[in-house]
C-alpha cells in the first residue's frame, strides 16, 4: 500500500489501476491519495471509493483481512458486498489461494448440499463419481456463502460443524475432510430479526459474525457516485474507441439526486446504456433512463427512518439546494412544475437559482435538448 500527496487536490486517472487486473489475486495494488481537503480515493481493481461512509467500511475490511476470522458483509443489493469479500481475499496473507463463491440463493436446496460439501459416488441416484465440493475447493484460500439467509435450516445445522471444526462431510462419506478455509458470508436481509424469526440459526448467526461490515448505499455515500460514474464511463467506453470525455451537468446533477434503488449495479447499468444510446461526445441526462422517483409524493409523515437519517446531520441550506435540484431534475427542467411540487412561487424558485449561481453553484439547464 503507498501514500501520494497530491497539492491539486484533483482525482489522478485510475483507469488503469481499475481495469487491467480484473481477475488477479495476487497482493492488490491499493492506493491511499491524500488530498488537501480531508477526503480519500481508494482504489483496488473494482473498488472505487472516496466517500468517508465508504472508506471507513474499507479500513474495517483492511483490519478484518489481517486476521483469519469469519467476516459477516451486510447491505443492500448492488452495493458491491462481494468486491469487498474478494478485497478481502487479495489483502490477506490467503490471496494466493482460491478465491470460491457460492450463492446460496441461486441453488435449489437439494443440490446446494453436494454444491457445498460434495458427494462420494452412488451417494444418490445421479452421483456417477465424487465431486469436490466448495468447502473443499476452498482450501488454503476464503469461501465466500452470497445470501447466507437463503440456506435451508437443515443446511445451516452442517455447515456450524463445518464453521466450528474446519470439517467437511461429503454426502455418501464415511469420515469428516479437514479444510483450512477462511469463511466470509453476505446478506441483504437484518440477520438478527431472521434470527428471532427464527428462519436462521442463533447458533451459525454468531459463528459468522465475529467481524461484521456492513455497506452503505449508494444513496448514502454520494461522493462515490461521481468518481463510480467516470469509472464505468472509462471501463465500458474502452471497449471500443474512446468516444466519451464527460458526463453532462444535468446528468451528473441527476445522478447526484436519484435514490438508486439498485445502488452501485444500477449505476453502472445506466452509464453503460448511456455510452451504447448517446449520439454526441458528452453523456445527457435523458441518456440514462433512469427510473421515476416516486418518493416525492409520499407524505412527509410517512417517511421512513432512513430517510430522514439521511438528511440529519447535513446543513439546511445544503438540503434545500438538493430538493430544489432534485425536483428541477425529476421534472426534466420544468420550473413551473419544479415550483408547484415545491410549494413554492416562480419567482422564488427563480431567486434560489440566481443564489447559488452568485454562490459558485451553477443549477444545470434541465430542458430537454435533440441530440444531434
Amino acid at each position: 500500500m503507498s501514500l501520494e500527496t497530491e497539492q491539486s487536490g484533483h482525482l489522478s486517472d485510475p483507469a488503469s489501476a481499475l481495469l487491467d487486473l480484473p481477475g488477479a489475486v495476487s497482493a492488490p495494488a491499493y492506493t491511499i491519495r491524500q488530498q488537501t481537503t480531508p477526503r480519500r480515493l481508494f482504489e483496488d481493481f473494482a473498488l472505487v471509493c472516496r466517500d468517508p461512509a465508504m472508506v471507513s467500511v474499507v479500513e474495517r475490511a483492511q483490519r478484518a483481512a489481517a486476521s483469519g476470522a469469519s467476516v459477516l458483509i451486510s447491505g443492500e443489493s448492488g452495493t458491491g458486498k462481494e468486491v469487498i469479500a474478494q478485497y478481502i481475499h487479495r489483502s490477506s496473507d490467503r490471496a494466493k489461494g482460491p478465491f470460491v463463491a457460492l450463492n446460496c440463493a441461486a441453488i435449489p436446496d437439494h443440490l446446494l448440499e453436494s454444491e457445498l460439501f460434495g458427494h462420494e459416488r452412488g451417494a444418490f441416484s445421479g452421483a456417477i463419481g465424487r465431486r469436490i465440493g466448495k468447502l473443499e475447493a476452498a482450501d488454503g484460500g476464503t469461501i465466500l456463502l452470497d445470501e447466507i439467509s437463503e440456506m435451508d435450516g437443515r443446511l445451516q445445522a452442517k455447515l456450524l460443524r463445518a464453521v466450528q471444526e474446519r470439517e467437511v462431510d461429503r454426502v455418501g462419506g464415511q469420515h469428516p475432510m479437514k479444510v483450512d478455509i477462511r469463511i466470509i458470508a453476505t446478506t441483504n436481509k437484518d440477520l438478527q430479526s431472521e434470527v428471532k424469526k427464527q428462519t436462521f440459526r442463533e447458533d451459525l448467526y454468531f459463528r459468522l459474525n465475529v467481524i461484521p461490515v456492513h455497506i452503505p448505499s449508494l444513496r448514502d455515500r454520494q461522493e462515490d457516485i461521481p468518481i463510480l460514474a467516470r469509472h464505468f464511463m472509462r471501463k465500458y467506453d474502452s471497449r471500443t474507441a474512446p468516444r466519451f470525455r464527460t458526463f453532462s451537468e444535468a446528468s451528473m446533477a441527476a445522478m447526484m439526486t436519484y435514490h438508486w434503488p439498485g445502488n452501485v449495479r444500477e449505476l453502472e447499468n445506466a452509464v453503460n446504456r448511456a455510452i451504447v444510446l448517446a449520439t454526441v461526445e458528452e453523456i445527457r441526462c435523458q441518456r440514462l433512463e433512469l427510473l421515476p422517483d416516486d418518493r416525492t409524493s409520499r407524505p412527509v409523515a410517512k417517511a421512513g427512518a432512513n430517510e430522514i437519517t439521511g438528511l440529519a446531520g447535513r446543513p439546511l441550506w445544503q438540503v434545500e439546494r438538493d430538493v430544489i435540484i432534485g425536483t428541477l431534475v425529476l421534472t426534466g427542467g420544468n420550473r413551473t412544475r419544479a415550483a408547484e411540487i415545491l410549494d413554492i412561487s416562480i419567482r422564488c424558485l427563480r431567486n434560489k437559482l440566481q443564489l447559488y449561481a452568485a454562490q459558485g453553484f451553477k443549477p444545470p439547464d434541465l430542458i430537454p435538448r435533440p441530440e444531434r
